[in-house]
């Protein structure tokens, strides 16, 4: 039989969500990073067009 036991604790249980302050404003590292991937995403939907345009079949 053990001589000590320990006794488990339950983290406290949150009621309310907390409260939201303004946001930061993003970095500038951040900014740049979007620009890139929104351009990035733009050209290859405009690549895929062109494909699906050539793969119809002439008729």
């Amino acid at each position: 039989m053990p001589a000590f036991t320990f006794e488990k604790i339950s983290p406290p249980v949150r009621r309310a969500p907390a409260a939201t302050g303004p946001k930061k404003p993003r970095g500038l590292i951040s900014q740049m990073i979007d620009r890139f991937a929104e351009r990035r995403a733009r050209r290859a939907l405009q690549a895929e067009r062109v494909v699906r345009r050539d793969e119809k079949p002439a008729e």
